[in-house]
């Protein structure tokens, strides 16, 4: 089963990376190194200020899982890289085809658009949303939206077929990741990384024995698209008022509770 990765440059992609090839030996991989386009305005500057003030808990607990996979995994394994600024480049396209993957695994780049997707792997394109879906889709980052929100029980990961739409694909599993209630948000991302690593490469396996089951999101439930727009400081501070609420949440077992009415997919 030849593989190719069309992944961002992240320290947890790299750990992805590395999963998959030390399982399931990567033919190549497409890096997408983004380079951020964003003006600088007085109003951005006001936020970033109010942010490293009274928000610093949320950046922090992100690069410290960065921090986290960086330790472990410096580099990509020993595979031809291609790196892009955008995985939607012709030089993409062409690097894939060539490798002729019967498998391509998408993960932190920006959307892929028509040209990539027509390539036709034997078994398909896989995308990793590191959310439940079709309940939260989107971003910029689905388990902090669940917090904001208070839909602790929707942590989890979903692993689908990739389409022209927001993580809308035929969804082959989703799973709650495990909460103990007692995690720091940096815990908290960590684990909700680490379990959707796994969760893509025990999909891979499922793959590999020729299995391929699928379910249309459309025929589990509506759910909600967030989009980075949105993701405001008013949901950052909503996301620091609400984050003890998960601790309460889990031991009292009214995740658990909340859980049992959503449906999951199971590796079947």
């Amino acid at each position: 089963m030849r593989i190719v990765l069309w992944i961002g440059a992240e320290a947890n992609q790299k750990a992805l990376a590395n999963k998959i090839h030390d399982q399931f030996p990567v033919a190549g991989i497409v890096c997408e190194v983004k380079t951020s386009k964003t003006p600088v305005t007085i109003k951005k500057l006001a936020e970033k200020a109010v942010e490293k003030v009274f928000l610093n808990k949320i950046g922090n607990a992100w690069f410290n899982m960065l921090n986290f996979y960086q330790k472990r995994y410096s580099a990509f394994p020993s595979v031809p890289v291609l790196r892009v600024n955008n995985i939607n480049e012709n030089k993409a396209f062409e690097f894939t085809k060539e490798l002729n993957p019967d498998i391509i695994i998408v993960s932190g780049t920006r959307m892929v658009k028509e040209k990539m997707l027509s390539v036709k792997p034997s078994i398909g394109i896989l995308n990793l949303h590191t959310g439940l879906s079709p309940y939260v889709k989107g971003g910029p980052n689905c388990t902090n939206w669940c917090i904001a929100t208070k839909q602790f029980h929707l942590i989890g990961n979903t692993i689908m077929w990739i389409d022209k739409g927001i993580d809308s694909g035929n969804i082959i599993t989703t799973e709650f990741t495990p909460l103990t209630g007692l995690e720091s948000l940096t815990e908290l991302h960590i684990k909700v990384m680490e379990h959707a690593h796994d969760l893509y490469t025990r999909s891979i396996e499922y793959l590999s024995k020729g299995k391929k089951n699928s379910k249309p999101q459309n025929e589990i439930a509506k759910g909600t698209t967030y989009y980075t727009r949105q993701w405001g400081l008013r949901q950052k501070f909503q996301l620091v008022k609400q984050f003890p609420n998960l601790k309460k949440n889990v031991l009292s077992g009214e995740i658990d509770d909340k859980r049992s009415s959503i449906q999951t997919i199971p590796l079947i």
